[in-house]
């Protein structure tokens, strides 16, 4: 498995999220990581994103 060039607080900053969303993200996914540093690997950097974006649209298309 490949590395991103993605860190925890690459992610949280392009996101515009706290680095302890970025963690609770991880820890709900089973990604594990060191500190805000830990470079994740591509498959979970895919996995958080997706999270991220997937709960963005949510947030943006409440339902009725």
């Amino acid at each position: 498995m490949g590395f991103a060039d993605l860190s925890i607080v690459d992610i949280a900053t392009e996101y515009d999220l706290t680095i302890q969303a970025v963690f609770d993200l991880c820890d709900q996914l089973g990604i594990a990581y060191k500190n805000q540093e830990t470079n994740l690997a591509l498959e979970d950097a895919k996995a958080v994103i997706m999270q991220i974006l997937h709960r963005a649209q949510a947030d943006s298309n409440p339902s009725s």
